[in-house]
């Protein structure tokens, strides 16, 4: 007699296609994520939430694990392969970036045990390869904007088979304004531009996904939608209706906080001596060395940085890698941080440059775009370049808290420019040597201002 094996039962094999994206990073956000048969192309199942103000990371993330959670629906034994355009995802799911952040750690572990490990693999796609969940995140965001829901609109025949190929070259709209007739940029577009490195995927805490609000073919993959418990609802017609700028509420969304801390000492700094970055580029003094481990472990207890820059000089680097080293982290180094270019004031006391250029510094002293001698920076100059290094590292970390280690200029500076006060206001401040403010920037354009400048204790 002969025992026949029965045969094995075919592995299924999936491709799950997601997206998402944030209107103002972070902003009105939504995902989009679509489940192929990898075989024949075929959609199988299409899911896409609006999920309130978030960031596009937040948003990538979500998408991910609402396609996975869709794939699971509709055979958790099937191989999935994921396709995002999102290097960031791609790379940190894969394995080949760390998740630094702690608010995007929870949505990876949420999207790993989906299924079982080895079964889902990870490719990046570029951005006009990944159409249909572009689409469908933008429908989401539209849905939102109108105080809705996102639903799946039937296709001709009731089929969710689109018949687009695989890679997304052909078929849905790349937008909402095209797909949905809202007029919005593509999800990507509507958010900070091109994708973060490994070193940017800090961004702001959210809670864990909910189920997405799917529709399918086949029956296990299809549910009812449904808000994200958690999650911020959608503005309702009064809402989207209400006044803006001044005539409008406070913005109490997640601000960047940009906490400035000043470099310890170093020999030039008790003496009172010009120090900028055109001058000697001092170390830190023993003194400033036992400031920055000080501050380090007074900022390691607080537990809220998330990310740390400095200035490229090298008692700010010191400082800097002081403080990351505590709080296992790596140092960004900003150019616009630098100190101000004193020219020929560099190493000399005021009383020096008094006694040595007195028509120099008097003109220094009554007007901001007055450089010193010798072809240093005006503070107008400086100004700009602050701004400009102000707004983006707003934009790159936005929603979180990030340590700016740099000097008194450029403190001062982003001191002035929150408060709206005159250029003559850097002459009636205090910046003491490893001292602390905070600033915290919010999407309406406002900022406020936290102050600790008592450095008495770090001696």
């Amino acid at each position: 007699m002969i025992r026949k094996t029965p045969p094995r039962p075919v592995t299924r094999r999936f491709l799950v296609e997601a997206d998402g994206g944030s209107r103002g990073n972070p902003g009105p956000a939504g995902y989009g994520a679509v489940v192929r048969d990898a075989e024949t192309g075929e959609t199988l199942a299409e899911a896409a939430e609006y999920i309130g103000t978030a960031t596009n990371n937040v948003a990538e993330y979500k998408g991910l694990i609402a396609g996975l959670r869709a794939a699971h629906a509709l055979d958790p034994e099937a191989e999935v392969q994921v396709r995002m355009d999102s290097k960031l995802v791609v790379e940190q799911m894969s394995g080949r970036w760390k998740i630094k952040h702690p608010g995007m750690r929870p949505l990876a572990a949420e999207a790993r045990v989906v299924f079982p490990p080895g079964r889902v693999s990870y490719e990046w796609i570029p951005r006009e390869r990944n159409k249909h969940a572009d689409r469908l995140a933008n429908e989401a965001m539209d849905a939102g904007k109108r105080g809705e829901q996102w639903r799946p609109k039937p296709p001709p025949g009731g089929s969710l088979a689109g018949g687009e190929d695989l890679a997304g070259a052909a078929g849905g709209a790349t937008a909402a304004g095209e797909a949905g007739g809202g007029g919005q940029p593509s999800a990507h577009d509507a958010g900070a531009g091109a994708q973060p490195s490994a070193d940017d995927a800090l961004e702001a805490p959210t809670a864990p996904a909910a189920p997405a609000t799917a529709a399918a073919t086949a029956p296990p993959a299809t549910t009812t939608p449904t808000a994200t418990p958690g999650a911020t609802p959608p503005p309702t017609s009064a809402q989207m209706a209400a006044p803006r700028g001044w005539a409008a509420p406070a913005d109490l969304g997640a601000p960047a906080t940009l906490v400035l801390l000043r470099h310890g000492e170093t020999a030039l700094t008790p003496e009172k001596r010009f120090s900028g970055s055109g001058g000697s580029d001092p170390h830190l003094s023993p003194v400033g060395r036992r400031q920055a481990e000080l501050v380090a472990a007074a900022l390691a207890a607080r537990g809220t940085i998330q990310a740390v820059v400095s200035s490229p000089l090298t008692r700010c680097v010191e400082t800097a890698e002081a403080v990351a080293a505590r709080l296992g982290l790596d140092v960004r180094i900003e150019e616009g941080l630098r100190e101000t270019d004193f020219g020929a004031w560099e190493g000399l006391t005021f009383g020096e440059v008094r006694e040595r250029y007195p028509d120099d510094l008097q003109a220094w002293l009554t007007s901001s775009k007055t450089a010193p001698t010798g072809g240093g920076e005006s503070f107008a100059t400086v100004a700009r370049r602050v701004a400009l290094a102000r707004d983006k590292l707003v934009a790159r970390y936005a929603g979180r808290t990030v340590l700016l280690v740099t000097h008194v200029t450029p403190i001062k500076t982003l001191v002035r420019l929150a408060l709206g006060a005159p250029p003559e206001a850097l002459f009636r401040m205090e910046i003491s040597a490893a001292s602390l403010s905070a600033l915290a920037y919010y999407a309406d354009g406002n900022a406020s201002l936290r102050l600790l400048n008592d450095t008495t204790h770090l001696r």
